[in-house]
């Protein structure tokens, strides 16, 4: 299956004033001028550079390089440090792939190969390496704005920044007028989100949606009034896997979120027979299962604290929870006053929505991001949840790092090529769909199935063994991936999560190659 192969991403061109407002560069122009002694002249140079996110020549060298994939391009590393990590680091590391430069898809390895990152180098590089639109961000260093500040003194750009992810999760445009911004951040209206906590990574976020929920059992310092449901037991629902256990849901590395995916099992065990936590699964697109979970749990001393899910669990083989499945879901913890955590780390951005909860048409109460919205330049997250559920003072959920304004500019930019290019996104992950779907037709005795959406998808294999030696096949001939056999009953599975930047013609030649290694096995 072909596409047009002259499809790519439609650039955007904007400065720091476009973006970040002129009131705002004005004052940061006069402010640098003074500091840095320079003309107020060059330092509005600066501000109102115009800077093309994706030229044509870019775009152009991203397609010359793709047929040397796999083949070494430049001299290997001399000398590669040997590092001081733990033993699992040191035990899984690979050096040879390990990067020395990257250009948009591309990267070339310590061993001096080119490699295609097909799962987004381990799923955050959203908008490639040496995206050109980040020349903004060198610009506001230029310009003297600086990324470090503190909680007490956020600056304007995360303030824009946490205006825009409210916008997205609303359904309102970038850059949306104020009257309908307004609306939303006045709303008491539980289903309405608008509020945001600025942290540095995806476990940190879901690990504040964690306090949030938990906050309703449990008094966070020693307040006068008693949470709502302080003196029943907190029960966490989250997705199971096939087994009947909860290791299909991800939801970072924190204590308790490992805990609520079946590691530290003491310590869970702890938890549950002190009365402190417990944690209950529920199938995989299972309605009558989850409705059985949720009157059983939701009852006498026992409450539901809390729904969380991914919408493709990416740490498990990205199967895709079904519409109808998180609908019904969803309506059943309005009826019981359940908080659900739409944990969009993996999704956000890669949806042309922004988010997949909204192609879904529904309403979280709180929604995680992160990942690849700061393209891969810097950590950050960001946990979202409505008035209602603004419950944590301060220092419940605080990292001295997570107001930096720079990284919050990389999600703008991030943000406002992603919206451009809607379309683009939309209709690319759609053709790879198709591709992976005629590709397993082709070869039913191998691929059991297609799993995931869009740019996030899987190969689910019927033998390990086939699964290995293909993938195999794929890294070495450059095309990264990743294999997933070790999660309870999960089929064997590989991963890939494509760049937004992807076009057809790279899509093509990446199942072109797994059609190769498929005929190979």
């Amino acid at each position: 299956m072909t596409q047009d192969k002259g499809n790519s991403p439609k650039t955007v061109t904007l400065s720091l004033t476009d973006l970040l407002g002129s009131d705002y560069t004005e004052a940061a122009c006069s402010a640098h001028a003074f500091l840095d002694g320079r003309s107020l002249a060059e330092s509005e140079a600066l501000a109102n550079e115009k800077v093309d996110f994706y030229p044509h020549a870019f775009a152009r060298r991203i397609d010359e390089l793709l047929p040397l994939v796999g083949t070494k391009v430049c001299p290997p590393l001399g000398r590669s440090a040997r590092g001081a990590g733990t033993r699992g680091f040191q035990e899984a590391s690979r050096t040879g792939p390990a990067p020395v430069s990257g250009l948009g898809l591309f990267r070339v390895g310590e061993d001096g190969r080119l490699y295609l990152a097909a799962k987004a180098e381990h799923y955050h590089l959203s908008v490639g390496h040496g995206f050109p639109g980040y020349r903004l961000l060198e610009n506001a260093r230029r310009l003297g704005i600086p990324n470090c500040t503190h909680n007490n003194t956020r600056g304007h750009i995360t303030r824009l920044l946490e205006e825009e992810l409210v916008a997205a999760a609303n359904g309102l445009p970038l850059g949306s007028d104020r009257t309908g911004i307004d609306r939303a951040l006045a709303s008491n209206d539980p289903q309405v989100i608008n509020r945001v906590i600025n942290l540095e990574t995806g476990s940190l976020a879901v690990e504040a949606a964690l306090k949030i929920v938990l906050r309703r059992f449990y008094r966070f310092e020693k307040e006068p009034e008693p949470p709502a449901f302080e003196g029943r037991i907190p029960v966490l629902l989250v997705i199971g896997d096939y087994e009947g256990g909860i290791a299909a849901n991800y939801h970072g590395t924190t204590t308790l979120t490992q805990v609520m995916r079946g590691l530290w099992p003491a310590l869970g065990g702890k938890l549950e027979s002190s009365g402190a936590m417990l944690v209950r699964p529920v199938k995989i697109n299972d309605v009558a299962d989850f409705t059985s979970v949720l009157n059983r749990w939701d009852a006498g001393q026992h409450k539901v604290a809390a729904f969380f899910h991914e919408i493709v669990l990416m740490n498990y083989g990205a199967v895709r929870l079904e519409q109808k499945f998180l609908s019904k879901a969803y309506a059943l913890c309005r009826e019981h006053d359940v908080p659900v955590v739409a944990d969009e780390i993996q999704s956000c951005i890669w949806s042309p929505e922004f988010f997949l909860f909204r192609e879904y048409g529904l309403r979280p109460d709180l929604v995680s991001v992160g990942k690849g919205c700061p393209g891969g330049e810097y950590p950050a997250a960001r946990i979202l949840c409505s008035a209602a559920l603004d419950t944590l003072p301060q220092f419940g959920a605080l990292v001295t790092n997570g107001q930096e304004e720079i990284a919050s500019l990389a999600f703008l930019v991030t943000m406002a090529f992603a919206r451009a290019n809607s379309e683009f996104i939309s209709e690319t992950g759609e053709h790879y769909e198709r591709c992976l779907g005629d590709l397993a037709a082709r070869h039913p005795g191998v691929i059991e199935k297609v799993e995931g959406r869009r740019h996030l998808a899987s190969l689910f294999f019927r033998d390990t063994q086939k699964l290995t030696r293909f993938v195999v096949a794929l890294t070495q001939g450059g095309v990264d991936i990743s294999v997933q056999s070790y999660k309870a009953k999960c089929p064997p599975s590989c991963l890939t999560k494509l760049p937004l930047v992807t076009t057809p013609k790279v899509v093509d030649f990446i199942v072109g190659r797994m059609d190769q290694a498929l005929r190979a096995l």
